[in-house]
């Protein structure tokens, strides 16, 4: 069995038709943790913390390190989790960052378009797609690895397969 088939099978025993209690896309405690992507911490780190499921934005990536401290995702991560209330308005968001201290210039200069930046996008499936091409065309990233899209449900917690990397790997070598 691959291993998208076994993820598959444990989503489809895991799910549970209104065994969730629907949460708010915000935090419930109003706080962001930047921490290693390290698998050690998978079901470790928010229980040692008090943390629950809806509590806080986890913003997680290699090393724990800011390559691009002015533009990059883990700062436009912050930004979002501090700023954005739902869904991501440009000038809302503009005005907050600036009722917030952020001189509005600052803001037009480092990123003139705010919500291209946050990655906002209409269509879950589209952005989806958009990333796992985006990841399949970087060149440091092995042709034989299978990039998968999948859609996690936050209220049920099924998932969608919007692209099988396994069929992209065939499609390729074929």
């Amino acid at each position: 069995m691959k291993l998208l088939d076994k993820i598959l099978a444990a989503n489809s025993t895991f799910v549970k038709p209104g065994a969730f209690p629907p949460l708010p896309k915000d935090p419930k405690q109003q706080f962001a943790i930047f921490t290693c992507m390290d698998t050690r911490l998978v079901e470790f780190l928010e229980p040692a913390m008090g943390i629950k499921r809806g509590d806080a934005k986890v913003i997680k990536n290699a090393g724990n390190t800011l390559v691009d401290p002015l533009h990059g995702g883990v700062i436009r991560s912050l930004v979002a989790a501090i700023f954005t209330l739902g869904s991501v308005d440009a000038v809302a968001l503009k005005k907050r960052m600036v009722a917030r201290g952020i001189p509005a210039a600052t803001i037009d200069e480092l990123v003139p378009d705010l919500a291209q930046w946050l990655g906002t996008f209409g269509c879950p499936e589209e952005n989806v797609s958009d990333v796992v091409a985006k990841i399949r065309r970087n060149p440091l990233i092995p042709q034989d690895v299978p990039i998968h899209g999948l859609i996690f449900c936050p209220t049920d917690g099924h998932l969608d397969v919007i692209i099988d990397g396994y069929d992209n790997l065939r499609q390729e070598t074929a």
